[in-house]
């Protein structure tokens, strides 16, 4: 397997991709002279992204992550519009309002796992014989929720989790094939997921003030989509980004058990926790 990928001339499917870091990936592949096939659950919003793109070279299609009939489709439409597909990034995803594993709606809690998770599955599974036969590279986005407390956001820490497995036992499956994958990691994106899941809720603030400053950072979803394409470039095993979450991923099983300790005694967290569980009676909106 070569250890540096030219996307000139490849043809990419990127899911969740007509806003966010969908879209700034989608805009890096195209820069790199790729085709891209934009994926995401509204048509109109879908063709708007790609007209933004190079028109010739890319277009939209409307589906949902989670119906395999529905990504069977995409794929099948792709090949025949492009000729093939090399690159598929699985970026898809939603987060539910802030509340314990108690408080939360069965619904919500079933619908990030199979949008999170599932639809990562499906995305790939759709697109794994061509990935195969044209020795390509498949990106997953996960999330340093994978691997730090989720506490207030269970099902979407699960999902990251469940994702950042599969991606890795991709990799070292495809290899055999001259194929390869990537787990990306991100930190907090200024993405309108973001937006509407901590800085519109009223315990927002506090939850952020739990995680060490200099975690907290934000950049900008164009910081993240070229991370994406530069990791795509050189088949890189892990994207992370802020950078600084390279080293709490490192130190994970060290660091964490000390952090789930102080968070089980400290009095401020202890508290919010209690307002999360507070809010079984309220409506439970998931944010793309």
């Amino acid at each position: 397997m070569a250890s540096s990928y030219d996307l000139n001339g490849k043809v990419a499917l990127v899911t969740g991709a007509a806003r966010g870091i969908g879209f700034a990936t989608a805009q890096g592949l195209a820069a790199r002279g790729a085709s891209v096939v934009i994926v995401d659950l509204d048509q109109a919003d879908a063709d708007a992204a790609a007209e933004r793109l190079q028109p010739s070279a890319a277009f939209g299609l409307a589906a949902d992550v989670t119906d395999r009939g529905a990504m069977q489709r995409v794929v099948a439409t792709t090949v025949e519009r492009f000729g093939g597909l090399d690159v598929v990034v699985a970026n898809a995803g939603i987060a539910s309002k802030g509340a314990t594993f108690r408080a939360m709606s069965a619904e919500s809690f079933d619908r990030v796992l199979d949008v999170n998770l599932m639809g990562v599955v499906r995305t790939v599974e759709a697109a794994l014989p061509q990935i195969v036969a044209r020795r390509g590279h498949v990106v997953v986005v996960a999330s340093v929720y994978a691997f730090i407390n989720g506490v207030g956001a269970v099902p979407y820490a699960i999902s990251k989790a469940g994702v950042e497995q599969f991606g890795r036992a991709l990799r070292s499956e495809l290899g055999q094939h001259g194929a390869s994958a990537s787990v990306a990691y991100f930190g907090f994106i200024d993405t309108e997921m973001v937006h509407r899941t901590l800085d519109e809720d009223p315990l927002g603030a506090r939850m952020q003030q739990a995680i060490p400053a200099p975690l907290r950072k934000r950049i900008p979803p164009s910081e993240a989509g070229a991370a994406i394409v530069a990791g795509i470039e050189s088949r890189a095993p892990r994207i992370i980004r802020p950078r600084r979450w390279a080293a709490m991923s490192v130190l994970r099983g060290i660091v964490n058990p000390l952090l789930d300790k102080a968070m089980e005694r400290d009095a401020n967290t202890q508290a919010i926790v209690a307002e999360l569980d507070a809010r079984g009676d309220e409506e439970q909106t998931l944010t793309a």
